[in-house]
């Protein structure tokens, strides 16, 4: 059902996936509308343990699109290097594909934390006060990872 990477030399090994998964600054989440057009939004994440966790707020392009179909990829890119003399850019990648739901009580809980340690480590009291306030303005998605590819530059 999911392709194999072409290049299987570029292949990167499930514990380079994980991590660039893991310590990715920012990942782009990939959804497709009715009208039939994909839309892909840059977003904050937490991933762990075959799960990644995105927040946003309570409506828009991203929730109607997920409401009308649950499959999505995920993208994350690191090490970005331009190397103009050979006219290419170094990097490594993953793709995710996987199905979305919205995370509730406390699997939405757990999903604003590992958000705020990810991001704001050094202020984990104050997001727990921060989670409590606005738990019911933010909604969480959870992806289950079905299927990983990463690759990187050799």
């Amino acid at each position: 059902m999911f392709r194999e990477l072409r290049r299987s030399n570029k292949k990167m090994e499930d514990s380079e996936a994980a991590e660039l998964l893991t310590n990715g600054e920012y990942g782009i989440l990939s959804t497709i509308g009715e009208d039939g057009y994909p839309y892909g939004i840059p977003v904050n994440y937490a991933y762990c343990n075959n799960e990644i966790f995105i927040h946003c707020a309570t409506e828009g392009h991203k929730i109607d699109n997920i409401k009308y179909s649950n499959k999505v990829s995920f993208c994350v890119v690191g090490g970005t290097n331009v190397v103009p003399e050979k006219f290419t850019t170094k990097f490594s990648s993953v793709i995710v594909f996987g199905r979305i739901e919205e995370a509730l009580n406390d699997d939405k809980n757990r999903g604003l934390l590992m958000i705020c340690q990810k991001y704001s480590s050094e202020y984990i009291e104050e997001a727990n006060e921060y989670i409590q306030r606005a738990f019911e303005k933010v909604r969480v998605y959870k992806i289950n990872i079905e299927y990983i590819t990463g690759k990187k530059s050799v």
